[in-house]
Protein backbone atom coordinates (compact mmCIF):
# COMPACT_ATOMS: atom_id res chain seq x y z
CA UNK A 1 0.00 0.00 0.00
CA UNK A 2 1.43 2.98 -0.84
CA UNK A 3 1.65 5.98 1.64
CA UNK A 4 -0.99 8.98 0.94
CA UNK A 5 -0.44 12.65 2.30
CA UNK A 6 -4.36 12.78 3.60
CA UNK A 7 -3.05 9.89 6.06
CA UNK A 8 -1.29 11.88 8.14
CA UNK A 9 -4.32 13.82 9.29
CA UNK A 10 -5.48 10.49 10.26
CA UNK A 11 -3.28 10.40 13.29
CA UNK A 12 -3.86 13.51 14.87
CA UNK A 13 -7.51 13.12 14.66
CA UNK A 14 -7.43 9.59 16.36
CA UNK A 15 -5.36 11.42 19.56
CA UNK A 16 -7.66 14.41 19.91
CA UNK A 17 -10.22 11.98 19.91
CA UNK A 18 -8.95 9.75 22.41
CA UNK A 19 -8.03 12.61 24.72
CA UNK A 20 -11.63 14.00 24.34
CA UNK A 21 -12.89 10.57 25.67
CA UNK A 22 -10.65 10.98 28.64
CA UNK A 23 -11.80 14.32 29.43
CA UNK A 24 -15.30 12.94 29.41
CA UNK A 25 -14.65 9.74 31.47
CA UNK A 26 -12.12 11.78 34.20
CA UNK A 27 -15.08 14.59 34.40
CA UNK A 28 -17.92 12.37 34.45
CA UNK A 29 -15.79 10.17 37.46
CA UNK A 30 -15.28 13.59 39.27
CA UNK A 31 -18.94 14.48 39.27
CA UNK A 32 -19.70 11.33 40.68
CA UNK A 33 -17.16 11.37 43.15
CA UNK A 34 -17.90 15.06 43.98
CA UNK A 35 -22.30 13.37 44.57
CA UNK A 36 -20.88 11.14 47.14
CA UNK A 37 -20.86 12.29 50.93
CA UNK A 38 -17.79 12.33 52.79
CA UNK A 39 -18.66 9.64 54.96
CA UNK A 40 -18.57 7.14 51.81
CA UNK A 41 -14.89 8.00 51.94
CA UNK A 42 -14.20 7.67 55.81
CA UNK A 43 -15.44 4.39 55.45
CA UNK A 44 -13.55 2.99 52.70
CA UNK A 45 -10.98 4.40 54.73
CA UNK A 46 -11.58 2.64 57.64
CA UNK A 47 -12.28 -0.89 55.77
CA UNK A 48 -8.85 -0.60 54.25
CA UNK A 49 -6.98 0.06 57.55
CA UNK A 50 -9.49 -3.04 58.67
CA UNK A 51 -11.36 -1.05 61.30
CA UNK A 52 -14.97 -2.75 60.76
CA UNK A 53 -16.98 -0.54 63.40
CA UNK A 54 -15.76 3.16 62.21
CA UNK A 55 -16.76 1.75 58.40
CA UNK A 56 -19.75 0.29 59.58
CA UNK A 57 -20.81 3.64 61.49
CA UNK A 58 -19.28 5.84 58.19
CA UNK A 59 -21.64 4.20 56.14
CA UNK A 60 -24.53 4.31 58.01
CA UNK A 61 -23.83 7.66 58.28
CA UNK A 62 -23.94 7.16 54.20
CA UNK A 63 -27.37 6.06 54.14
CA UNK A 64 -28.92 8.30 56.53
CA UNK A 65 -27.72 11.23 53.87
CA UNK A 66 -28.22 9.60 50.66
CA UNK A 67 -31.37 6.74 50.93
CA UNK A 68 -31.26 5.45 47.32
CA UNK A 69 -27.85 3.59 47.80
CA UNK A 70 -29.40 0.48 47.64
CA UNK A 71 -26.58 -1.82 47.61
CA UNK A 72 -24.48 0.11 50.40
CA UNK A 73 -27.87 -1.34 52.49
CA UNK A 74 -27.06 -4.54 51.11
CA UNK A 75 -23.85 -4.81 52.25
CA UNK A 76 -24.39 -3.51 55.68
CA UNK A 77 -27.35 -5.52 56.13
CA UNK A 78 -25.16 -8.72 54.82
CA UNK A 79 -21.92 -7.29 57.48
CA UNK A 80 -24.13 -7.28 60.72
CA UNK A 81 -25.88 -10.84 60.11
CA UNK A 82 -22.16 -11.87 59.81
CA UNK A 83 -21.02 -10.23 63.10
CA UNK A 84 -24.27 -11.53 64.76
CA UNK A 85 -25.66 -8.59 65.17
CA UNK A 86 -29.14 -9.78 63.41
CA UNK A 87 -31.64 -7.23 65.24
CA UNK A 88 -29.49 -4.68 62.94
CA UNK A 89 -29.40 -7.06 60.06
CA UNK A 90 -33.74 -7.44 60.28
CA UNK A 91 -34.06 -3.98 60.54
CA UNK A 92 -31.52 -2.72 57.66
CA UNK A 93 -33.37 -5.52 55.47
CA UNK A 94 -36.71 -4.98 56.40
CA UNK A 95 -36.94 -1.31 55.87
CA UNK A 96 -35.73 -2.34 52.34
CA UNK A 97 -38.77 -4.43 51.70
CA UNK A 98 -41.44 -2.36 52.95
CA UNK A 99 -39.55 0.70 50.81
CA UNK A 100 -42.46 1.44 48.07
CA UNK A 101 -40.00 2.68 45.64
CA UNK A 102 -38.19 -0.41 45.23
CA UNK A 103 -38.46 -2.43 42.05
CA UNK A 104 -39.33 -6.19 42.29
CA UNK A 105 -35.76 -7.67 41.58
CA UNK A 106 -34.42 -5.43 44.55
CA UNK A 107 -37.57 -6.44 46.73
CA UNK A 108 -37.22 -10.05 46.15
CA UNK A 109 -33.16 -10.13 47.13
CA UNK A 110 -34.08 -7.98 50.56
CA UNK A 111 -36.85 -10.52 51.17
CA UNK A 112 -34.21 -13.17 50.60
CA UNK A 113 -31.59 -10.96 53.07
CA UNK A 114 -34.19 -10.61 55.81
CA UNK A 115 -35.12 -14.19 55.72
CA UNK A 116 -31.82 -15.53 56.62
CA UNK A 117 -31.78 -13.04 59.33
CA UNK A 118 -34.48 -14.43 60.75
CA UNK A 119 -33.27 -18.06 60.41
CA UNK A 120 -29.60 -17.07 61.72
CA UNK A 121 -31.86 -15.15 64.78
CA UNK A 122 -33.88 -19.03 65.82
CA UNK A 123 -37.30 -17.02 64.36
CA UNK A 124 -37.79 -19.74 62.48
CA UNK A 125 -41.68 -18.90 61.74
CA UNK A 126 -40.97 -15.72 60.24
CA UNK A 127 -37.62 -17.27 58.21
CA UNK A 128 -40.45 -19.89 56.74
CA UNK A 129 -42.60 -17.43 55.85
CA UNK A 130 -40.11 -15.11 54.05
CA UNK A 131 -38.67 -18.41 52.45
CA UNK A 132 -41.93 -19.63 51.05
CA UNK A 133 -43.15 -15.95 49.37
CA UNK A 134 -39.42 -16.55 47.36
CA UNK A 135 -41.22 -19.57 45.45
CA UNK A 136 -41.32 -18.91 41.29
CA UNK A 137 -38.33 -16.64 41.73
CA UNK A 138 -34.98 -16.62 41.28
CA UNK A 139 -34.46 -17.58 44.82
CA UNK A 140 -36.26 -20.27 44.61
CA UNK A 141 -33.61 -22.95 45.04
CA UNK A 142 -31.66 -21.68 47.55
CA UNK A 143 -35.19 -21.06 49.42
CA UNK A 144 -36.01 -24.63 49.48
CA UNK A 145 -32.77 -25.12 50.80
CA UNK A 146 -33.08 -23.18 53.63
CA UNK A 147 -36.63 -24.40 54.40
CA UNK A 148 -35.35 -27.72 54.01
CA UNK A 149 -33.07 -26.86 56.93
CA UNK A 150 -35.91 -25.67 59.04
CA UNK A 151 -37.99 -28.28 58.67
CA UNK A 152 -35.24 -30.37 60.23
CA UNK A 153 -34.53 -28.37 62.77
CA UNK A 154 -38.21 -28.88 63.24
CA UNK A 155 -38.53 -32.24 63.38
CA UNK A 156 -41.45 -31.53 60.66
CA UNK A 157 -40.06 -34.81 58.68
CA UNK A 158 -43.26 -34.81 56.10
CA UNK A 159 -42.32 -30.89 55.12
CA UNK A 160 -38.47 -32.23 55.00
CA UNK A 161 -39.64 -35.07 52.28
CA UNK A 162 -41.62 -32.63 50.40
CA UNK A 163 -39.13 -29.82 50.27
CA UNK A 164 -36.38 -32.74 49.31
CA UNK A 165 -38.86 -33.99 46.65
CA UNK A 166 -39.30 -30.66 45.19
CA UNK A 167 -35.79 -29.72 45.29
CA UNK A 168 -34.89 -32.88 43.48
CA UNK A 169 -38.12 -31.68 40.51
CA UNK A 170 -36.41 -28.71 40.50
CA UNK A 171 -32.65 -29.25 40.12
CA UNK A 172 -32.59 -33.11 38.94
CA UNK A 173 -30.28 -33.74 41.33
CA UNK A 174 -31.94 -36.89 43.26
CA UNK A 175 -32.53 -36.15 47.28
CA UNK A 176 -33.16 -40.20 47.55
CA UNK A 177 -30.71 -41.08 50.42
CA UNK A 178 -31.89 -38.00 52.55
CA UNK A 179 -35.88 -38.78 52.18
CA UNK A 180 -35.14 -42.12 53.02
CA UNK A 181 -33.68 -40.87 56.47
CA UNK A 182 -36.53 -38.81 57.07
CA UNK A 183 -39.05 -42.14 56.75
CA UNK A 184 -36.93 -43.49 59.33
CA UNK A 185 -37.27 -40.28 61.41
CA UNK A 186 -40.95 -40.49 60.47
CA UNK A 187 -40.91 -44.62 61.71
CA UNK A 188 -38.90 -44.00 64.34
CA UNK A 189 -41.80 -41.53 66.09
CA UNK A 190 -44.17 -44.24 65.43
CA UNK A 191 -42.32 -47.05 67.22
CA UNK A 192 -41.67 -44.83 70.25
CA UNK A 193 -45.91 -44.81 70.45
CA UNK A 194 -45.89 -48.45 69.97
CA UNK A 195 -47.66 -48.34 66.44
CA UNK A 196 -45.82 -50.40 64.46
CA UNK A 197 -47.63 -50.57 61.29
CA UNK A 198 -48.09 -47.31 60.71
CA UNK A 199 -43.54 -47.35 61.15
CA UNK A 200 -43.27 -50.25 58.53
CA UNK A 201 -45.21 -48.54 56.27
CA UNK A 202 -42.71 -45.30 56.25
CA UNK A 203 -39.60 -47.88 56.60
CA UNK A 204 -41.02 -49.65 52.91
CA UNK A 205 -41.09 -45.90 51.40
CA UNK A 206 -37.67 -44.80 53.12
CA UNK A 207 -36.70 -48.16 51.19
CA UNK A 208 -38.96 -47.69 48.01
CA UNK A 209 -36.89 -44.29 47.74
CA UNK A 210 -33.28 -45.51 48.41
CA UNK A 211 -33.03 -49.41 47.85
CA UNK A 212 -29.45 -49.67 49.54
CA UNK A 213 -30.64 -47.72 52.72
CA UNK A 214 -29.29 -49.81 55.33
CA UNK A 215 -30.94 -47.87 58.44
CA UNK A 216 -34.26 -49.18 57.52
CA UNK A 217 -33.55 -52.59 57.10
CA UNK A 218 -31.84 -52.85 60.54
CA UNK A 219 -34.94 -50.92 61.97
CA UNK A 220 -37.24 -53.83 60.16
CA UNK A 221 -35.33 -56.53 61.40
CA UNK A 222 -35.79 -54.73 64.51
CA UNK A 223 -39.41 -54.76 64.31
CA UNK A 224 -39.31 -58.36 63.41
CA UNK A 225 -37.37 -59.32 66.46
CA UNK A 226 -39.37 -57.60 68.95
CA UNK A 227 -42.56 -60.12 67.67
CA UNK A 228 -40.35 -63.07 67.45
CA UNK A 229 -39.95 -63.28 64.40
CA UNK A 230 -36.27 -64.61 64.26
CA UNK A 231 -35.86 -66.07 60.76
CA UNK A 232 -37.47 -63.12 59.08
CA UNK A 233 -35.26 -60.88 61.24
CA UNK A 234 -31.88 -62.52 60.16
CA UNK A 235 -33.42 -62.50 56.75
CA UNK A 236 -33.77 -58.70 56.75
CA UNK A 237 -29.93 -57.91 58.59
CA UNK A 238 -28.79 -60.93 56.19
CA UNK A 239 -29.77 -58.44 53.38
CA UNK A 240 -27.10 -55.58 54.95
CA UNK A 241 -24.60 -57.18 53.24
CA UNK A 242 -25.75 -56.26 49.82
CA UNK A 243 -26.91 -53.18 50.80
CA UNK A 244 -23.80 -51.25 52.23
CA UNK A 245 -21.92 -54.11 53.69
CA UNK A 246 -20.08 -51.91 56.07
CA UNK A 247 -23.01 -51.61 58.28
CA UNK A 248 -22.64 -55.04 58.84
CA UNK A 249 -20.91 -55.24 62.48
CA UNK A 250 -24.08 -52.86 63.74
CA UNK A 251 -26.34 -55.77 63.45
CA UNK A 252 -23.67 -58.68 64.03
CA UNK A 253 -24.38 -58.64 68.00
CA UNK A 254 -28.54 -58.67 66.68
CA UNK A 255 -27.98 -61.49 64.02
CA UNK A 256 -26.23 -63.52 66.64
CA UNK A 257 -28.64 -63.68 69.48
CA UNK A 258 -31.60 -63.93 66.42
CA UNK A 259 -29.91 -67.52 65.62
CA UNK A 260 -29.81 -68.01 69.82
CA UNK A 261 -33.32 -67.77 70.08
CA UNK A 262 -33.84 -69.96 66.97
CA UNK A 263 -31.54 -72.28 68.52
CA UNK A 264 -29.23 -72.35 65.53
CA UNK A 265 -26.13 -70.50 67.96
CA UNK A 266 -23.55 -72.40 66.19
CA UNK A 267 -25.00 -71.35 62.20
CA UNK A 268 -24.98 -67.85 63.72
CA UNK A 269 -21.39 -67.90 64.78
CA UNK A 270 -20.42 -69.43 61.48
CA UNK A 271 -22.18 -66.78 59.66
CA UNK A 272 -20.25 -63.90 61.94
CA UNK A 273 -16.96 -65.83 60.75
CA UNK A 274 -17.79 -65.63 57.27
CA UNK A 275 -18.89 -62.03 57.46
CA UNK A 276 -15.21 -61.10 59.58
CA UNK A 277 -13.08 -62.84 57.23
CA UNK A 278 -14.80 -61.09 54.22
CA UNK A 279 -15.44 -57.51 56.24
CA UNK A 280 -12.88 -56.88 58.46
CA UNK A 281 -14.48 -55.37 62.24
CA UNK A 282 -13.16 -54.77 65.73
CA UNK A 283 -17.14 -54.48 66.80
CA UNK A 284 -17.73 -57.82 65.12
CA UNK A 285 -14.66 -59.93 66.37
CA UNK A 286 -15.82 -58.67 70.08
CA UNK A 287 -19.13 -60.67 69.27
CA UNK A 288 -17.40 -63.29 68.01
CA UNK A 289 -14.94 -63.27 70.65
CA UNK A 290 -17.81 -63.70 72.93
CA UNK A 291 -19.35 -66.25 71.46
CA UNK A 292 -16.63 -68.64 71.23
CA UNK A 293 -15.50 -68.02 74.45
CA UNK A 294 -18.69 -68.59 75.81
CA UNK A 295 -19.17 -71.78 73.64
CA UNK A 296 -15.97 -73.30 73.08
CA UNK A 297 -13.54 -71.52 75.71
CA UNK A 298 -10.77 -69.26 76.44
CA UNK A 299 -8.13 -71.12 74.15
CA UNK A 300 -10.49 -70.88 71.15
CA UNK A 301 -11.26 -67.50 71.83
CA UNK A 302 -7.14 -66.46 72.39
CA UNK A 303 -7.08 -68.01 69.22
CA UNK A 304 -9.74 -66.08 66.96
CA UNK A 305 -8.19 -63.17 68.35
CA UNK A 306 -4.58 -63.95 67.31
CA UNK A 307 -5.06 -64.44 63.82
CA UNK A 308 -7.44 -61.67 63.35
CA UNK A 309 -4.82 -59.18 64.96
CA UNK A 310 -2.17 -60.99 62.31
CA UNK A 311 -4.42 -60.42 59.45
CA UNK A 312 -5.41 -56.91 60.57
CA UNK A 313 -3.00 -55.26 63.72
CA UNK A 314 -4.73 -52.59 65.35
CA UNK A 315 -4.31 -51.34 69.19
CA UNK A 316 -7.83 -52.49 69.89
CA UNK A 317 -7.22 -56.06 68.81
CA UNK A 318 -4.29 -55.87 71.21
CA UNK A 319 -6.08 -54.90 73.72
CA UNK A 320 -8.48 -58.78 73.00
CA UNK A 321 -5.70 -60.68 73.11
CA UNK A 322 -4.47 -59.18 76.65
CA UNK A 323 -8.07 -60.17 77.41
CA UNK A 324 -8.32 -63.76 76.11
CA UNK A 325 -4.26 -64.38 77.68
CA UNK A 326 -5.51 -63.45 81.08
CA UNK A 327 -7.97 -66.11 81.29
CA UNK A 328 -5.45 -68.72 80.84
CA UNK A 329 -2.68 -66.95 82.76
CA UNK A 330 -0.20 -68.53 85.36
CA UNK A 331 -0.76 -66.61 88.34
CA UNK A 332 2.73 -65.46 88.88
CA UNK A 333 2.62 -63.67 85.33
CA UNK A 334 -1.05 -62.74 85.65
CA UNK A 335 -0.12 -59.09 87.48
CA UNK A 336 2.54 -58.09 84.81
CA UNK A 337 0.01 -58.74 82.26
CA UNK A 338 -2.45 -56.77 83.68
CA UNK A 339 -0.46 -53.87 83.85
CA UNK A 340 0.61 -53.92 79.99
CA UNK A 341 -3.21 -54.86 79.51
CA UNK A 342 -4.49 -51.68 81.18
CA UNK A 343 -2.04 -49.47 79.59
CA UNK A 344 -2.96 -50.54 76.02
CA UNK A 345 -6.81 -50.04 76.94
CA UNK A 346 -6.36 -46.36 78.48
CA UNK A 347 -4.82 -45.77 74.90
CA UNK A 348 -7.16 -47.53 73.36
CA UNK A 349 -10.59 -45.79 74.35
CA UNK A 350 -9.89 -42.68 72.05
CA UNK A 351 -9.27 -45.16 69.38
CA UNK A 352 -12.83 -46.71 69.99
CA UNK A 353 -14.33 -43.75 68.86
CA UNK A 354 -17.31 -42.73 65.66
CA UNK A 355 -15.98 -40.02 63.76
CA UNK A 356 -18.03 -37.89 61.73
CA UNK A 357 -16.63 -37.43 58.10
CA UNK A 358 -17.72 -33.91 57.39
CA UNK A 359 -16.51 -32.19 60.51
CA UNK A 360 -14.86 -34.43 62.79
CA UNK A 361 -17.19 -35.30 65.82
CA UNK A 362 -16.12 -37.70 67.96
CA UNK A 363 -18.63 -40.43 70.00
CA UNK A 364 -18.77 -43.43 71.73
CA UNK A 365 -22.02 -44.26 69.97
CA UNK A 366 -23.08 -44.47 66.53
CA UNK A 367 -24.91 -42.04 64.79
CA UNK A 368 -26.95 -41.72 61.81
CA UNK A 369 -27.58 -37.78 62.19
CA UNK A 370 -24.00 -36.32 63.61
CA UNK A 371 -25.43 -34.01 66.36
CA UNK A 372 -22.43 -31.65 65.39
CA UNK A 373 -23.42 -30.66 62.36
CA UNK A 374 -26.36 -32.49 61.49
CA UNK A 375 -24.87 -34.14 58.19
CA UNK A 376 -26.39 -37.42 57.38
CA UNK A 377 -24.95 -40.79 57.07
CA UNK A 378 -21.73 -39.02 58.09
CA UNK A 379 -20.59 -41.44 60.66
CA UNK A 380 -18.02 -44.03 59.73
CA UNK A 381 -19.95 -47.76 61.17
CA UNK A 382 -15.55 -48.46 61.90
CA UNK A 383 -13.48 -47.15 64.66
CA UNK A 384 -11.42 -44.41 64.16
CA UNK A 385 -8.01 -46.59 64.69
CA UNK A 386 -9.70 -48.55 61.82
CA UNK A 387 -10.23 -45.45 59.73
CA UNK A 388 -6.52 -44.29 60.35
CA UNK A 389 -7.64 -41.12 62.15
CA UNK A 390 -5.13 -39.53 63.88
CA UNK A 391 -6.24 -38.93 67.74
Amino acid sequence: MEFEPWMLLVFPLFFGMGWLAARIDINELLSESSALPRSYFQGLNFLLNEQQDEAIEAFIEVVKVDPQTIELHFALGSLFRRRGEVDRAIRMHLNLVERGDLNEEKRQQALFELAQDYLKAGILDRAENSFADLQSTPYEKESLNFLLEIYQKEKDWLKAIDMSQRLSTLTGISHGRETAFFYCELAASELAVKKIDPAKVHLEQALAVDPYGARATIMLGDIAMAAGKYLRAIELWSRIEFQDAQYLPLVSERILEAYRKSDNENVGIALLEKYLEKYPSLDMMNVLFNAVLHRDGAEAAYKLVRDELKRHPTLLGLDKLLEATLLDVRTERRADVELVKNLVHQRTRALSMYRCKRCGFKAHQFYWHCPACNGWETYSPRRTEEMGVAV
